[in-house]
């Protein structure tokens, strides 16, 4: 555990807000699968296209392509359908089941640049139960890094932004949670390369804990067993 801004753990938060893709779970390897197909099928650098979909909703990726005569609603909606029906390999970050049911169930919400079916499909594939509040792909009309969708979970959690702590792992969602004006804990479990931020990181859930106290308010704790 890196802890660059060890204020994070000295400060008492009312929710946690939590990325999915490459944060609660790794589905790096399906998602690659469905881009990379996709990306033979119109001619793209695949190798330097795929270091640009993670954290990013579909039609936004398709849309930055800007391919002639490409229809961006269709194609991200066919790119949906292929993950949905790809989650070999799709595993929950290590320590995120156990670090999920300690928190109150009010307590934390999903963000995330995925569909909610998608979103749904690859937490149960991972072993999460999916929490009561959620925000999807549909629930924005901009996507990370536009806070818009880190804001909205708060209000849907009734919860004052500046409350709230952001687990992420991808640039765009890290930024996303910054213009949000959140706390962010950068999770590292899926990175095979160092990514160099100004704010602490975990590389398992396995490394923290969180302690809620009678008022509900939660903290996160270095683990004792990390």
């Amino acid at each position: 555990m890196s802890a660059k801004d060890p204020a994070v753990f000295d400060r008492q938060y009312r929710a946690f807000l939590f990325d999915m893709d490459g944060t609660l779970l790794n589905s790096i390897a399906a998602a690659e699968r469905v881009w990379a197909a996709w990306a033979q099928r119109h001619g793209l650098d695949v190798e330097a296209f795929l270091t640009t979909i993670h954290g990013a909703r579909a039609i936004d990726t398709i849309s930055r392509q800007a391919l002639p005569g490409v229809d961006a609603q269709v194609e991200a909606r066919g790119i949906t359908e292929a993950e949905i029906a790809d989650v070999e390999g799709v595993v929950a970050i290590p320590g995120a089941v156990a670090f999920l049911q300690s928190l109150p169930a009010h307590c934390w919400a999903v963000v995330t640049s995925a569909p909610k079916a998608l979103a749904l499909r690859r937490m149960h594939a991972a072993g999460l139960v999916p929490p009561a509040v959620m925000v999807t792909a549909e629930d924005v009309t901009n996507g990370k890094p536009d806070p818009a969708c880190y804001l909205l979970g708060a209000q849907r959690l009734g919860v004052p932004m500046g409350e709230c702590l952001v687990f992420e792992d991808a640039p765009v969602g890290i930024r996303a949670g910054e213009a949000a004006g959140a706390d962010v804990v950068v999770v590292t479990a899926a990175h095979d390369e160092p990514m160099v931020t100004r704010h602490p990181t975990i590389a398992s859930y396995d490394e923290v804990q969180a302690q809620c106290d009678a008022a509900g308010m939660l903290r996160l704790r270095p683990s004792t067993m990390a």
